[in-house]
């Protein structure tokens, strides 16, 4: 049985090896520029000279005011274009065509000429939204909180890095005190990378964090021995160090996205929310599930933790080559 769950959790993460971290839904702005008039952004995930086919539609009205022209930015293309549509856009609908056919989500960020904004968040179920007339804060924290939380959840690289964390834990206590360490860090460097303010490229950070996670692995097989080092007696300073690096990575994801200029803080503080409370539903996940399988079966821990270890390791090593082959 322990040889049977050590295999499924394997080849369940090796499956999702491709997707470890990554968040690069696409991003459209409309600000309005005057009366009836548009400026559009539209940054589409990409991939190489590949783009995703997805295109706004805006309603049948609007028309071009000027070409459009695209660029590259990271990966992803942006496309700029001006429209007029007469009677205004307010209280009419926006949709992405295409998107209900990808996995792909598209953040929506719409800027009235007197500075309201109001933002959303479209999903393959729900590809349209109407623009408001008097738009509030609320739309923007809500989305950029489960931005966050979707981040979290999606980045199995972080889940795994906090799991082999909570392997090196022995008491509630030192859990609280990694949690908290693993998260004042990587708020810090989030705030500065999605600032533009620490200006790491993201390739390298992305195989540093894969690094990460194999030092904690190695020091959860460490563990079933009897020496006794700074990472088993103060496993928070181990989660503060490499949180500072996961926050960069988390900054990065966000940049791309893009941070509506007005809501800045907003949109920080409430992704920051969101990347917290999907940490902590894993966390409690996992505490709880645990617990289940140490009241029904009788398992060897020792053995399970250095299985698990193991896995998590040569999972962070593949990772690791990959994205240093990404940029050699």
């Amino acid at each position: 049985m322990i040889r049977l769950l050590a295999a499924v959790f394997f080849l369940v993460t090796l499956h999702s090896a491709a997707d470890a971290h990554e968040l690069r839904p696409g991003f459209l702005e409309i600000r309005e520029t005057g009366a009836e008039a548009y400026d559009i952004r539209f940054k589409v995930p990409a991939r190489g000279d590949m783009r995703l086919g997805l295109h706004v539609r805006l309603p049948a009205e609007c028309a071009e005011t000027a070409p459009t022209h695209s660029e590259r930015s990271g990966a992803a293309l942006v496309e700029h274009s001006a429209v007029r549509c007469p009677g205004g856009l307010a209280d009419r609908e926006v949709s992405i065509d295409g998107l209900s056919g990808t996995f792909t989500d598209v953040v929506v960020r719409v800027e009235s000429e007197d500075g309201a904004v109001q933002s959303a968040r479209l999903t393959p179920d729900s590809p349209s939204f109407t623009v408001e007339a008097a738009p509030t804060w609320v739309e923007t924290a809500r989305t950029y909180f489960l931005l966050g939380v979707e981040h979290i959840l999606l980045g199995v690289d972080h889940l795994l890095f906090v799991l082999a964390l909570l392997l090196l834990v022995r008491d509630v206590w030192m859990l609280v005190k990694v949690i908290t360490a693993f998260t004042v860090a990587h708020s810090i460097t989030l705030a500065l990378a999605a600032l533009g303010w620490a200006q790491i490229p993201q390739a390298p950070v992305e195989a540093v964090i894969a690094l990460s996670i194999m030092f904690v692995a190695a020091e959860v097989v460490r563990q079933t021995g009897p020496e006794s080092d700074l990472t088993r007696r103060m496993p928070w300073l181990v989660a503060f160090a490499f949180g500072l690096l996961h926050g960069l990575g988390f900054g990065g994801a966000l940049k791309e996205i893009g941070l509506p200029q007005s809501d800045v803080p907003l949109a920080l503080l409430t992704f920051n929310l969101g990347v917290e409370a999907g940490q902590l539903l894993f966390v409690f996940t996992v505490v709880g599930a645990s617990a289940l399988v140490r009241r029904a079966l009788s398992l060897d821990r020792a053995w399970l933790r250095t299985a698990v270890g193991y896995g998590i390791g040569s999972l962070a090593a593949v990772w690791f080559v990959q994205r240093v082959a990404l940029f050699l």
